[in-house]
């Protein structure tokens, strides 16, 4: 489920989709209605609507999917987010029914379709409306059964369709494996976090279901009690706690993968951690995956995660135990930056087991002494680190992964403390803790905490993702010692950057005491960072479509082969470049018969372990001549290139190490993707545990077509295939021209995260392609060619360079006062609106920093911020009109 889009809508089906829900006792009301649904390469999906009638006259909206197979299977409940309904689950429970499982989706209490109040998950209520729709699945011909009355079946949903899914497991036996997606364990901690009221998400959360009407009165009464006081009672949690997974913990005994997102400061790490250790205390196998968005905006990873979720479900739904549901905990972590819409590059990390929160902690020395700080009256101004609302498909959380800080804290309203420069760089995973001596002027004093990631110049500072700890201290009248929980992250702080750990008296998104008070704070330990060592990018299983770009070394062998080419004697390898992917020196060819004309023409660079190299330029520039000469295909007239030290030449032994895509691949129509894929491998030679067949089939994702003649593929599916039929070996070097013809979108941006990973384990890819946006956002080197001769290579950022002109993407457009306000700014010389939102030149003195906080203050709806120039602008400039 993506809660990206639009910005407000996808973040409250986040606190709309939060929550998801159910019935009490079912009654069919309707015999329904089925629907046929199909695309042009999937089997089709039928959908049955009806209305079911709670024991207490609430209707519930649901719809019921089942596939083209015959027999009984498992079922799967679906449960939307908070203030969404059961449509949004529609396109995901399509995918599980094609893939063998018997689906229900129902709109909640008071949302969709569905009448009722809406009780955040009430037993009584929303949880028991889940068991009566377990009843009913126990009846129907195509559910697999495990006893009368108890059917196969498992639960998944995000947010409030993940709290659901924990609820049904603690109070209905009959649930046999859960997938719950960003959401809670405790809802009162999750909304009153040490006692502090998280005043902006509770508003957003009652308002996004329709206002306090829509809410079972009860519910209604405490959030009006607690919105005036600005302090949760004793009641209030107790009504939270009543309606959480915690208050069943000791009953959720089934299979648990759990999502939770980074970029969230509604339902946090810390939420996930506490279910983790509960299910975990209770002899059930649990998962966990930290994705890289959340409820204040980023990516929702949403193709990964729900292939995630099925392959869950076919494990402990099915009971296959050869599929692999990935290691115990994984991180995605930010590896880039995509220069087009200034999103993170992601890629993922993992390890066998679950590190908790404080694994392998590294004490850091910080300074500072005893300070002051003041509540200002009315806890105003607030300082400002996470704006609900303002999250949707990048966010602000999404800029402090970029290394903009956006974050402000107030003069004499915070205390920091600082480390010294790191020596090394520092990978934060988990949950930093700090002990502190805290003294009030009055007798309840609020505090929020949060640690700082530090330039090397001292003025940049970026808070990973935005989140802070708010706590509460009673009784520090006389001082008192607080050990203090920084917010959960997985973050690297480089070499010479330091720590800095910021204690603030307000904060945006919290009630402080409305009342002036001083504190005075000092520290009485070390910060205590967890490290997770265990938790590396090496273990991560290549995703995906990473299996698919390798072989081809051999491929080219036997290319070779077949056309009788002769060979000439090789000089002997250089072992000054034994580690070297690639060096090519001088390297020319001419046009046949022409002794001036050249298509390549004394080209020299080098490529090393890592890389993802763009090979650039406008037709006619020589990129497909020098990869066909690099892979051995055509002969250069002059020059050298080197593989790992050895020269190329045709049929050399070191082919087998590099693998290739150019120009198609050829399949024989007849005969199954798989066939094809297996022919190929036996013809060259090699041994076949050493194809990693499987990988590769399953990264191509063509599913049930893999058994069907090529003849009847798609141009897209031939494409994927041709790529799996490259990846086939692992080369160590792998060559790519034009990969993304007949992809789409979705499948072009899998690719990229594919090259990226590919490269992150060791070994290098080599791409050319006209997609200057996707070689910009894949690649992070460059050669750059012109009429066959090199015009620049190097590092994309080099290349491209930042300038002095920012594009700043809005949510909303932007109206002309508010240009003209932008534009007045200090350090910027002018701003001009655009269809994408502003187009701002900065003064010399201007920074990206400075803007972004000026911006948060006029309320403008800040998505992105980046370069100007992009790689369009550059590689056109290089060129000049040779495009």
């Amino acid at each position: 489920m993506d809660l990206r889009r639009p910005a407000l809508r996808g973040l409250l089906k986040g606190p709309r989709r939060l929550i998801a829900a159910a019935a009490a006792v079912v009654v069919l009301a309707g015999a329904g209605t089925w629907t046929a649904v199909a695309s042009d390469d999937a089997p089709p999906v039928h959908r049955s609507d009806r209305i079911m009638t709670m024991a207490d006259g609430t209707r519930i909206d649901t719809s019921y999917f089942t596939g083209a197979a015959t027999g009984r299977r498992p079922a799967v409940l679906l449960g939307h987010g908070f203030g969404g309904s059961k449509d949004d689950m529609r396109r995901q429970a399509e995918d599980l029914a094609r893939g063998g499982y018997a689906v229900l989706t129902w709109s909640a209490r008071g949302f969709g379709h569905s009448t009722g109040k809406i009780g955040l998950n009430d037993p009584k209520h929303e949880v028991a409306d889940v068991s009566r729709l377990i009843d009913w699945l126990a009846k129907q011909p195509q559910v697999r059964l495990d006893r009368p009355g108890d059917p196969r079946v498992g639960v998944a949903g995000g947010s409030y369709g993940g709290a659901i899914s924990l609820l049904a497991a603690g109070h209905d036996r009959r649930v046999d494996a859960i997938a719950p997606a960003l959401t809670y364990w405790n809802l009162a901690d999750a909304l009153f976090p040490d006692g502090v009221f998280k005043k902006l998400w509770a508003g957003v959360f009652f308002n996004s279901g329709g206002g306090c009407a829509r809410f079972e009165a009860e519910l209604c009464r405490m959030y009006d009690r607690v919105a005036e006081s600005g302090t949760p009672d004793q009641a209030a949690r107790e009504l939270l706690q009543e309606r959480s997974p915690s208050a069943v913990a000791d009953r959720i005994k089934v299979p648990t993968l759990l999502v939770q997102g980074q970029t969230d400061s509604l339902f946090t790490l810390a939420q996930s951690d506490a279910a983790q250790k509960a299910i975990r205390a209770n002899g059930a196998p649990v998962d966990v995956d930290w994705i890289a968005g959340g409820h204040d905006g980023g990516d929702m990873e949403t193709g990964r995660v729900e292939h995630r979720v099925q392959a869950w479900f076919d494990r402990y739904l099915k009971g296959d135990r050869s599929t692999g549901t990935g290691h115990a905990f994984r991180v995605t972590r930010t590896g880039g930056v995509d220069s087009t819409d200034g999103a993170a590059l992601l890629r993922g990390a993992s390890a066998p087991a679950y590190p908790g929160l404080h694994d392998h902690q590294k004490a850091v020395a910080l300074t500072g002494g005893e300070q002051h700080l003041a509540n200002p009256a009315g806890a105003s101004p607030p300082g400002v680190s996470a704006l609900p609302g303002l999250g949707g498909a990048g966010g602000l959380s999404q800029l402090s992964a970029l290394g903009v800080g956006v974050s402000l804290d107030f003069p004499g309203q915070y205390a920091k403390f600082d480390s010294a420069p790191l020596r090394t760089a520092l990978r934060i995973t988990g949950s930093p803790t700090v002990t502190a001596r805290i003294t009030s002027t009055r007798a309840d004093a609020v505090l929020f905490a949060k640690v700082y990631d530090v330039g090397p110049d001292g003025t940049r500072q970026v808070l990973p993702s935005q989140l802070v700890a708010p706590l509460r201290v009673t009784g520090a009248e006389a001082g008192k010692d607080v050990t203090i929980s920084l917010p959960a992250i997985d973050h690297e702080v480089q070499k010479g950057h330091r720590l800095r750990l910021v204690l603030a008296s307000t904060d945006l998104g919290y009630a402080s005491p409305a009342a002036p008070a001083t504190y005075t704070v000092s520290l009485t330990s070390d910060l205590s960072v967890p490290t997770a060592p265990a938790v590396t990018t090496a273990a991560t299983p290549l995703p995906a479509w990473v299996w698919w770009l390798p072989l081809a070394g051999a491929a080219v062998a036997l290319a070779l082969l077949l056309t009788a080419r002769r060979r000439t004697t090789a000089p002997a390898p250089d072992p000054a470049l034994a580690d070297v992917p690639l060096q090519i020196s001088d390297l020319t060819k001419r046009y046949a018969r022409s002794a001036d004309r050249y298509a390549v023409r004394e080209l020299s660079f080098r490529v090393e372990k890592g890389q993802v190299l763009g090979l650039l330029g406008p037709n006619g520039a020589g990129k497909t001549t020098t990869l066909r000469m690099l892979m051995g295909l055509i002969t250069p007239d002059g020059g050298e290139i080197r593989v790992f030290g050895h020269a190329v030449r045709p049929g050399a032994p070191v082919l087998s190490r590099v693998g290739a895509f150019v120009e198609g691949a050829g399949f024989l129509p007849h005969l199954s993707g798989r066939e094809n894929l297996e022919l190929y491998w036996r013809a060259t030679g090699r041994p076949p545990e050493d194809a990693h067949l499987d990988e590769a089939l399953e990264i191509a994702g063509l599913g049930d077509a893999l058994a069907r003649a090529v003849r009847t593929y798609s141009q897209g599916m031939r494409q994927r295939l041709a790529i799996a039929q490259a990846m086939l070996g692992l080369p160590d070097l792998l060559i790519l021209d034009e990969p993304t013809n007949g992809l789409d979108p979705p499948q072009i941006r899998e690719m990229r995260e594919v090259m990226i990973r590919y490269a992150a384990a060791g070994r290098t890819v080599i791409v050319s392609s006209h997609l200057l946006a996707e070689v910009e956002q894949s690649c992070t080197h460059l050669v750059v060619m012109d009429r066959g001769r090199l015009v620049q290579a190097g590092p994309v950022q080099d290349i491209v360079g930042s300038g002095d002109t920012l594009l700043v993407g809005t949510g909303t457009p932007v109206e002309e006062p508010v240009v003209d306000k932008v534009a007045a700014l200090p350090g910027v010389a002018s701003a001009v609106r655009t269809e994408d939102g502003l187009l701002v030149r900065l003064d010399p003195g201007g920074t990206a920093e400075g803007l972004v906080v000026e911006l948060v203050r006029l309320a403008v709806p800040v998505a992105s911020v980046g370069p100007h120039r992009r790689l369009e602008d550059a590689f056109l400039t290089l060129i000049g009109g040779s495009a």
